[in-house]
């Protein structure tokens, strides 16, 4: 036992140090075939060639884009900046090697400047400086398939369409294809039928629904060969919370003030006041939307409430000061006519539920003598005390009444006559206040039920 312990300790520290070296040179024998392998394949490689055996056959490339983020999207320029992962693979007819000459060595990575590589682009680029992918390195296979992975930062062209704005969605699509190679010569393929989203960081503003892909082969007008692309068309739908709650809610609100503008006294002195303060809010609002829409035909859907809301606040501010005129008449104005008389103040009163002071919403104040309202007892004029008074002096013997002097009979008839004509004044004036009050009370409701509508209108067209 103490001969194999002692054996154990003398062999073992020479094992421990003979395998570091054993595996240093495993690892420097591998390493110098990757130079070598390096070497071989290079020597007599050029990269500005289209690497096929037989130049009458096309080159199949195969693209796969995978989204990892959308950093921007400007519906005013109509510009989308989406960051992409670029997946190329094709065959390399000189780049094959048989792994078992070179220690098994099944793949290396290389620079990409050292292979030919397909001049694939962005159509519909819309960036100023038409930078491309990023280089990076490049996987070749032993069979001479090679596989190149590259992110890249686009701005791409978006057609935007705002008509439903925020509630709208775009589809905004990257056309990929070779722009020297004809289909003749590189067949391009999409690998899968939809972009890569599994490695996508969601966007705050935009929700994406989708993204197929179509291969398309188009012959341009100034080529008779045809040019295969791959279309990828990114199906986005806008997140509309932010505004809803910072344009949309505020816009309601305020239209459902401007009816309130006909509920204000006419004595107030802020019923115009009101309108056009509202009037103004939504126009600081027009603007802000029209800043960021594309100055384009198609108006979008909340601009359409805003100006609808302006016409409708401008309409009733319009009305607003035609009602004052009424109300501040004056006692120099006409009698209500008739049908104003029937229709306003006899049924729209009582729709309106306007009435006076002791009178009734369902039921208007009737007199004694079956006659509705003030001031028909006496004769059109008269107020009861003026027509006792009249005739206690129109029975009044001459002989027996101490007012016998004609002056004085003449300056009392003076004083009566002010009084019933300031008396009917008066009763003229306060039937115009209230014809301007069921006016103003009609058209409260009338315009309050019209802001209900547009504001229905737009969530349901939104919907």
């Amino acid at each position: 036992f103490l001969r194999t312990i002692n054996k154990m300790f003398i062999v073992f520290p020479w094992f421990l140090l003979l395998f570091p070296v054993t595996l240093f040179c495993c690892r420097g024998a591998q390493g110098r075939f990757a130079y070598k392998l390096l070497h071989d394949l290079f020597a007599n490689y050029s990269s500005a060639l289209r690497p096929v055996e037989d130049t009458d056959r096309a080159l199949n490339v195969t693209l796969q884009v995978t989204l990892s983020q959308i950093i921007d999207m400007d519906e005013r320029n109509q510009v989308l900046t989406s960051y992409l992962w670029l997946r190329q693979a094709w065959l390399d007819a000189h780049l094959t090697w048989d792994k078992d000459a070179y220690d098994g060595i099944d793949s290396i990575r290389i620079p990409s400047s050292y292979v030919w590589r397909p001049d694939i682009i962005l159509y519909n680029n819309a960036d100023d400086r038409f930078g491309g992918s990023m280089e990076t390195n490049v996987v070749l296979r032993s069979d001479g398939h090679i596989t190149w992975d590259s992110p890249a930062i686009t701005k791409s062209s978006c057609k935007v369409d705002v008509s439903y704005f925020p509630f709208d969605g775009q589809r905004c699509r990257l056309t990929f294809g070779s722009w020297t190679y004809n289909g003749n010569q590189i067949d391009l393929r999409n690998r899968m039928d939809t972009g890569d989203l599994t490695d996508f960081v969601e966007n705050v503003e935009w929700e994406v629904l989708g993204m197929p892909a179509t291969r398309n082969v188009i012959t341009y007008g100034c080529c008779s060969e045809p040019y295969p692309d791959v279309t990828y068309t990114l199906l986005l739908r806008r997140r509309a919370s932010f505004y809803i709650f910072n344009l949309l809610l505020p816009c309601i609100m305020v239209s459902f003030l401007a009816p309130l503008g006909f509920y204000l006294p006419a004595d107030s002195g802020e019923k115009v006041s009101l309108g056009v303060t509202v009037l103004l809010a939504l126009t600081v609002f027009q603007l802000l939307v029209a800043e960021s829409m594309p100055p384009s035909e198609s108006v979008p859907l909340i601009g359409k409430y805003y100006i609808a809301t302006m016409t409708m606040i401008t309409a009733s501010t319009a009305l607003t000061i035609f009602i004052m005129n009424v109300h501040h008449c004056g006692p120099g104005a006409r009698p209500v006519p008739p049908w104003a008389r029937w229709l306003i103040l006899h049924h729209m009163a009582r729709l309106c539920c306007v009435y006076e002071v002791g009178e009734s919403c369902k039921s208007p104040r009737r007199v004694p003598d079956g006659r509705v309202g003030r001031g028909d007892a006496g004769g059109p004029g008269e107020s009861p005390m003026e027509g006792d008074m009249g005739a206690e002096a129109g029975g009044c013997p001459r002989d027996r009444c101490v007012c016998h002097h004609d002056g004085l009979l003449r300056n009392v008839d003076y004083i009566a006559g002010c009084f019933r004509r300031h008396r009917a004044s008066q009763r003229r004036t306060g039937e115009w206040k209230k014809v301007a009050k069921v006016m103003d009370r009609f058209f409260m409701w009338v315009f309050f039920l019209m802001v209900f509508l547009m504001s229905v209108l737009v969530l349901g067209k939104a919907a």
